[in-house]
């Protein structure tokens, strides 16, 4: 079993090393000052629109963010133990360590390769029931496309909704509001791509 990513610890680390104050970040992020504690605290946890928002105010992506002290694999070929793990246990939701540790809401994002050297970010996600990217509409400059292989995705694009099952698909400009979820009872299983990468 792996072991638990800290984040708390690891934002307090990389603010610390910008030299900057709590407060200071939360300007920099445009999140309240109060979320950064809470977060360094482990008392909640970010979703990925909330987290990346505090990361653009240190200047360092989501991946380099979860990145641990592996060599980076170039390829071609990739083994499951060489996948990159970005949001270990982020949640996309506050919810108890307890749910946590039972599976419950958690979103697991690994990354195919190093999707900066090839302006392409492939993904295996996992979404428990539960598992939400959060009520913050994601939006980012990209196009990103998927494919359900197992379980039901909820995607929210725009004013357009619908819950995708195994074999349906995916296709969309990023700029546009979205927002994932996993409304059903059981785990899916979704492989995604994004251009140019974004997290």
């Amino acid at each position: 079993m792996t072991e638990e990513f800290d984040i708390g610890a690891r934002l307090k680390a990389l603010r610390a090393a910008a030299g900057l104050s709590q407060r200071e970040l939360a300007g920099r992020a445009g999140v309240p000052h109060a979320q950064i504690s809470i977060i360094e605290k482990n008392k909640s946890s970010p979703s990925i629109a909330t987290l990346r928002k505090i990361l653009g105010g240190l200047d360092v992506s989501m991946s380099d963010f979860f990145e641990d002290d592996q060599r980076q694999r170039h390829g071609p070929f990739f083994g499951a133990d060489d996948l990159k793990d970005l949001t270990s246990r982020v949640t996309a939701r506050a919810i108890d360590k307890g749910a946590i540790n039972k599976g419950e809401g958690r979103l697991t994002l690994r990354q195919i390769g190093d999707a900066r050297a090839y302006n392409l970010q492939i993904l295996h996600e996992i979404y428990e029931p539960g598992a939400d990217t959060g009520e913050a509409m994601l939006a980012h400059f990209s196009t990103e496309g998927g494919y359900v292989v197992e379980g039901e995705l909820e995607l929210t694009v725009g004013d357009d909704v619908r819950v995708l099952k195994a074999g349906e698909s995916y296709l969309f400009d990023s700029r546009l509001p979205h927002r994932f979820r996993n409304a059903s009872e059981g785990v899916t299983i979704v492989i995604s791509a994004c251009t140019p990468p974004y997290l």
